[in-house]
């Protein structure tokens, strides 16, 4: 869809009209468009993954050559694909396809197969090509290999879907995990930094440096620098496989070119000829590279090679020449195809450092979006399979190694199984889906192993979408002290939302893009711009320009030198590439170092226009669906607006998740921006429109509690319920036993009619505690077993589903049971207005004494007028003249920001619709008591407000405890509400009880209701431990009384009974086990 046309067509004003429009409930043709854009940069950039993305994968891999006795075997990729997702072989089915519903329902992964053809040859040459399968992959949904790819919401609601099912999501263990998007430096650029850190890299070293992230084609990434040294010299410094190298910059020029050493000091000097310091400094870099012994190319190859053999772990038979043209291969420059390329490169970099160095320009910013790109789900997915693909392989040699040494000729059937016992890559990759943790060899040139993917929660509808416009600093950047990385800075504009950030520890690292904002996910050809660069003035970089270096610019395209443009030149160059609108162009200067940028598809791609075809074009879909408020308020409710309980599906009969959240009654706002209407969000609304009236009426409403009409509760007034989810897997609770099936024996006491004949409760059933909730038989024995409802609070059955395993053998072991929590509004749960007004519901007062209008009419809530002031919230007063106007005049207003001026207020629209109406221009009411019937002095500003229910309610959070389990080992009660466990009473509740001087309250919390123990001391010796009942008497004895002695005084007079901690006795004993011996002195 082209851009211009996309912001074009928005509706001028929110309107109530596709509430009453016919057809409700049939799915339409086509999906909705603005919603489906949200998450395109995920799933485009997956299909550019699968598809380009694996071919250049498969030819990037090198072969693994290796000896194997004394033949040399290689091993090399020549295909890759990934198939659909599909039922497993030999499995009993109508469909052989596998969807997105199942996998949900049966708690697996939605993955397809990973099949790579393998060429092998023995001492060069070729012995065949062999398919083999590598694996199960994960799939996102509704991506090109999706079984759901192009389905029209009809069939997708068949298929147990959305009808506006959006996608770019993995399945992973039945869970629905997004794949971050993660802010990464950008690709291909030197980046002049300064970093304290980099002093403590080694002697010599100074602050500054040139950093630069190389990407392949691929993706696959690495992380390069130059560092100035404070005696004038360069050190370049790599990452390979988590190792740190550092190598002085005159070895890498040299092993890259068989250039003369004059040659290399004139390309170094170019645009600096005059610069005396700076040309000696060139010199003793070319200098210390003699001193070695290294005066050609060949001799530099083979000192780097001999000395970075160890850590290459390349066949023996390499030379030492091979070696080091792999390490140049794989760690400098690794973007660019040729060394003379990487060389020009390396020359430019080293004029950029010392620049910098003597502050002849400045150091970029690398927290600005100029220097940023995104890491999008695709690329990571890519580089992930091209690391894993390449471990295969070794996979393969060790197990062909182990083959060998048992005995065994080498053939196309051995082969084939021995490609069987590689590593495959289906548990890889689930593991970094479901835990978000990076294991990896070489880092993929990140900065973070862990907190890749998050979980899709569906709490509702606007935090479902918020993960997938969601972009990441990075785990590294939360860590670290300077808050410069948390920065809003101005040229975020039009890219990064300003207020939907979240607040505390990722303040300013997790942002989210804005509505207009779009990610390029394809990667545009630019062979062909050299020679166009050329036509239009360049000087190829190995020619001499008309004028001095000195007054020229270099040209890099792509994160390569293009050649030299001169300074008169440049300007109508800019001018023309910006008529021609080229890709990716850079031109910086060398003399003044000031960049000037060409437009270039940047990571976060922006385009708007003066005339802002979009109402809110630096709002993301969050806050743009939510009314105007300062700037803290607006930060509070794009927060509790991912909290809110809402309708976050229609297909509840369909889920399976843990816990999901329903609203019984929700309710479209009358006040909402256009933005809303934009993305259908009445199809997934979040709260209910409440009359509201601003009072202090009793003192239940102090400190942002609310009072709500008993009245309105009884009618359903945010009403809502929670879905939990239990699965049951009779192969894992008994384990070992074959012949266990749900099911009932007839007749058994323990059942009675509450289970069926297959040993499930019915639909509907109401279960309380201790209820019968499943029962299972052993089919050989005959005998049943009856398992109870653990759970405290009641709950209604409302579906139950059969599941089977993967390969569909499974027989009736496996049951996934929802039950419906009725979670109806209760004192202490948590509610809040669009404007950061959070609050909770402290009392239900009955409608009887409830403040009423001249007209009867009793509002739902009573705020508190105090929680205006200090928060100065005037958009939650303008919605609720809005509100009130709406509602009188059956409309639907919009809450755009900036729609209304100085010249114009809101104020004066609302009122002149009130006064219209034939209420107070102000939007106050005269109020009578509800307790006395009279009149109430002051006028009350009352009207309509939207307001949400949080997720957090008292039922899930309350804890009590009287008496219960106790620790094995301490004797005290155990902590965690799971486990009716109680509550710490610590060091600050015990210093408030000292200094209230409550010594008896202390005594109790402390010791009767911890762990009070009764224990004997001997009064003599003082020990806890020595005294002991005497032995036994005889059986035939006549004396049945045993005495209590102490075995260190023999004595059985001087025993005692104290009151004591039990863990003090138990710290007793753990002392003498140390041979430290304590004496008790008991009076």
């Amino acid at each position: 869809m082209d851009f211009s046309s996309k912001w074009s067509g928005l509706p001028a004003a929110p309107s109530l009209k596709h509430l009453t429009q016919t057809g409700f409930g049939v799915p339409k043709d086509k999906q909705h468009a603005a919603v489906q854009e949200l998450v395109k940069a995920h799933i485009e950039s997956f299909n550019e993954a699968v598809t380009d993305g694996l071919c250049r994968v498969v030819e990037a891999i090198p072969p693994l050559e290796f000896m194997c006795k004394g033949d040399r075997i290689s091993l090399a990729f020549v295909e890759a694909t990934i198939q659909t997702p599909t039922v497993a072989k030999g499995a009993i089915c109508k469909d052989l396809r596998v969807f997105p519903a199942e996998c949900r329902g049966r708690r697996c992964t939605y993955r397809g197969k990973l099949v790579a053809d393998i060429s092998w040859s023995v001492n060069g040459m070729p012995k065949g090509i062999l398919k083999q399968s590598l694996g199960q992959v994960p799939i996102m949904v509704k991506s090109k290999l999706c079984n759901l790819y192009s389905l029209s919401p009809k069939e997708l609601v068949e298929h147990h879907e959305e009808a506006e099912e959006m996608g770019g999501y993995f399945i992973v263990n039945g869970i629905e995990k997004v794949i971050r998007m993660l802010i990464m430096p950008r690709r291909n650029f030197p980046i002049a930094l300064t970093r304290s850190k980099f002093k403590s890299r080694g002697q010599g070293y100074t602050e500054y440096g040139i950093s630069m992230r190389c990407v392949r084609d691929d993706h696959s990434a690495i992380n390069m620098n130059l560092h100035y040294l404070d005696n004038g010299t360069v050190m370049l410094n790599f990452i390979y496989n988590k190792e740190l190298f550092f190598l002085p910059l005159g070895f890498a020029l040299k092993a890259l070119v068989d250039f003369s050493d004059y040659q290399i000091y004139q390309e170094l000097i170019k645009g600096k000829e005059e610069n005396s310091f700076y040309k000696s400094c060139v010199s003793e870099m070319l200098r210390l590279v003699m001193e070695e012994g290294c005066t050609t190319r060949g001799k530099v190859l083979n000192y780097l090679g001999q000395r970075f053999r160890v850590k290459l772990y390349l066949p023996e038979w390499y030379t030492n020449e091979q070696c080091a043209k792999y390490l140049l291969d794989e760690c400098l420059c690794i973007h660019l195809k040729s060394d003379v390329e990487k060389f020009y490169m390396l020359c430019l970099m080293t004029r950029k450092l010392f620049a910098f160095a003597k502050e002849e320009c400045q150091e970029e910013n690398a927290d600005s979006l100029m220097c940023q790109e995104v890491l999008t789900p695709g690329q990571l997915y890519l580089m992930f399979l091209k690391e894993k693909m390449a471990g295969w392989l070794v996979s393969v040699k060790l197990a062909l190694d182990k083959k060998i040494q048992k005995g065994g000729g080498l053939n196309t059937e051995n082969l084939s199984k021995i490609f069987n016992l590689g590593t495959d890559l289906t548990k890889a990759f689930e593991y970094l889906l479901a835990t978000g943790k990076l294991i990896s060899k070489t880092g993929l040139g990140m900065l973070q192993n862990s907190g890749m993917c998050v979980v899709a929660d569906k709490l509702n509808f606007i935090r479902y979408l918020s993960h997938f416009r969601c972009v990441h600093r990075g785990a590294v950047f939360a860590k670290m002290r300077t808050t410069t990385v948390r920065k809003l800075l101005p040229e975020s504009w039009g890219f990064l939302c300003p207020v939907h950030t979240p607040d505390g520890e990722p303040c300013g690292l997790m942002n989210h893009m804005t509505a207009q904002c779009e990610i390029v996910t394809s990667v545009y050809p630019t062979t062909t711009l050299q020679a166009l660069l050329c036509s239009l003035g360049v000087t190829p970089v190995d020619a001499t320009p008309g004028q001095p270096y000195s007054t020229c610019y270099p040209v890099v395209l792509d994160g390569a030198v293009i050649g030299w443009v001169e300074k008169d030149l440049a300007p109508s160059l800019v001018e023309s590439l910006r008529r021609f609108k080229v890709s990716e162009f850079y031109c910086s200067g060398s003399s003044d170092w000031k960049s000037q940028h060409v437009p270039r598809p940047v990571s976060l791609h922006h385009i708007m226009s003066h005339d802002a075809a979009c109402p809110q074009p630096w709002c993301d879909h969050t806050p743009g669906a939510l009314p105007p408020q300062h700037s803290p308020r607006n930060m509070y409710q794009c927060q509790m607006g991912k909290q809110t309980m809402g309708f976050p599906l229609h297909s509840y009969q369909d889920r399976s998740d843990n816990k999901l959240y329903r609203l019984q009654t929700p309710q479209s706002p009358l006040v909402r921006p256009t933005m809303y209407d934009h993305y259908n969000m009445d199809n997934y609304p979040i709260g209910t429109n409440a009359v509201v009236a601003v009072i202090s009426y009793t003192g239940y409403d102090m400190e942002d509690a609310m009072i709500v009409n008993k009245s309105s509760w009884e009618r359903g007034f945010a009403h809502g319920s929670v879905y939990k989810t239990e699965i049951i897997d009779l192969s894992e609770k008994v384990k070992g036993q074959d012949g266990v099936v749900f099911g009932t024996k007839p007749g058994d006491p323990k059942v009675g009619d509450r289970l069926d004949v297959d040993g499930l409760p019915p639909i509907g059933t109401v279960l309380n505690y201790g209820d019968p909730f499943y029962s299972y038989i052993n089919l050989n024995t005959g005998q049943s077993f009856v398992t109870s409802f653990k759970s405290q609070e009641s709950c209604v059955v409302d579906n139950i589903k059969v599941c089977s395993n993967d390969v569909g053998t499974g027989r009736f072991k496996r049951i996934c049971i929802t039950m419906r929590v009725p979670r109806n509004p209760t004192i202490g749960d948590k509610f809040a207005s669009r404007h950061g007004q959070k609050g909770i519901l402290s009392r239900l007062w009955p409608a009887e004494d409830m403040p009423f209008t001249e007209s009867g009419m009793t509002p739902d809530i009573l705020f508190n007028p105090h929680g205006f002031p200090s928060r100065m919230t005037i958009g939650m007063l303008i919605e609720s003249m809005a509100g009130k106007s709406a509602a009188l005049h059956g409309l639907c207003h919009d809450a755009t920001p900036f729609t209304f001026s100085e010249e114009s207020s809101a104020l004066e629209h609302f009122g002149d619709m009130l006064k219209a109406a034939g209420y107070n221009y102000y939007g106050t009411e005269r109020l009578y008591s509800g307790l006395s019937g009279l009149e109430l002095e002051a006028d009350i500003f009352i009207g309509v407000v939207y307001y949400q229910r949080l997720r957090h309610m008292v039922s899930d959070k309350f804890q009590v405890r009287t008496t219960g389990a106790r620790d094995k080992v301490t004797n005290q009660p155990v902590g965690g509400r799971n486990v009716q466990g109680g509550i710490r009473f610590g060091e600050m509740e015990r210093d408030a009880l000292l200094a209230h001087g409550t010594s008896f309250l202390l005594h109790d919390r402390l010791f009767n209701c911890s762990d009070r123990s009764v224990a004997q001391v001997c009064m003599n010796c003082g020990s806890l431990l020595s005294p002991l009942l005497e032995k036994p008497p005889p059986h035939w004895s006549a004396t049945r009384h045993r005495k209590t002695i102490c075995l260190l005084c023999k004595k059985s007079d001087s025993i005692e009974t104290v009151s004591v901690p039990y863990v003090f006795r138990y710290f007793v004993a753990e002392l003498a086990a140390m041979n430290i011996k304590i004496k008790l002195d008991v009076k």
